[in-house]
């Protein structure tokens, strides 16, 4: 079950009422997005849940309750780890806003998630690297990625006639990227970035714990962002999980030396970036005040 911590108003007020002049993109936390233009409306692996105590306990708030969304026309799985490919938290947005959900094979098959999958057979569509589809005025490529600890991880590049958005899920760096950099102009894209946490419990002892490297460290997302050739970078998913919190700010000594990227911006849970434009937008009721 989701409980939205912050009610509705900001999936209603701020992502659902905005008016966008182009592509904007509302980072939910986690690895999570909504991506908006005046006529499309897409989730890209949204996660509303709490994690799994005391393995994972999550650090910061749930932003939406999937059931308040009335617009959402398609959902984008990178892979099948619980926080990417959640049903409690797509199902209402496939069974309720009628959307179609993408995901690579092994996410409706090996999820991991104890439960039923909340995806029609009408609904559900399989994606590979090399696929490419459209949904409303938005152009979804299915590209690949390197993630060791998922079974069959993808990435996505969404392009709009006022920019091109990528998604790298948690992908570290890639043989894939520096095609994806050959093949498009990339203007924003997100990288997962986070530290290593003694956090992981064995299987035969629920009480032992070990390191464990989550997500990229600082040199492997400059890594990435230059296989890419990202404009603009946004480092996500350091402040989810208890344990493996990393400093965003840092990032910016990591890239200091490198052509890319051009600008890094800092997103928390809640903003908003558009892809054509750099700089993060603050809430509709911080502005207005």
């Amino acid at each position: 079950m989701v409980h939205s911590t912050w009610g509705d108003w900001f999936v209603r007020d701020e992502i659902e009422a905005a008016e966008p002049d182009g592509l904007s993109v509302w980072f939910l936390g986690c690895n999570g997005y909504v991506l908006r233009t005046a006529e499309t409306t897409v989730y890209l692996d949204p996660y509303f849940g709490d994690g799994s105590p005391p393995r994972t306990i999550r650090m910061i708030p749930v932003p939406i309750d999937p059931a308040d969304a009335t617009l959402c026309d398609a959902v984008l799985v990178t892979h099948e780890h619980i926080d990417h490919i959640h049903p409690p938290s797509y199902g209402p947005l496939v069974e309720d806003c009628g959307a179609d959900i993408h995901a690579p094979s092994a996410s409706y098959e090996n999820p991991d998630y104890d439960g039923d999958l909340r995806a029609p057979d009408d609904q559900r569509h399989t994606v590979e690297p090399g696929d490419a589809f459209d949904v409303g005025d938005l152009t979804i490529h299915v590209r690949g990625a390197n993630d060791p600890d998922a079974i069959e991880p993808v990435s996505y590049v969404v392009e709009h006639d006022s920019g091109t958005f990528f998604a790298a899920g948690d992908s570290r760096p890639a043989d894939a990227f520096t095609e994806i950099a050959d093949e498009f102009d990339i203007d924003l894209g997100v990288l997962a970035f986070g530290s290593i946490g003694n956090i992981v419990h064995t299987e035969d002892d629920p009480t032992e714990a070990r390191p464990t490297e989550w997500y990229n460290d600082g040199d492997q997302v400059a890594t990435a962002t230059n296989q890419l050739e990202l404009d603009r970078l946004a480092p996500v998913h350091w402040d989810m999980w208890h344990g493996v919190g990393a400093d965003p700010k840092a990032i910016t000594d990591h890239v200091a030396s490198y052509e890319y990227p051009k600008v890094v911006e800092t997103v928390r849970i809640g903003d908003r970036l558009d892809v054509g434009e750099p700089g993060v937008v603050q809430l509709k009721a911080a502005r207005d005040h």
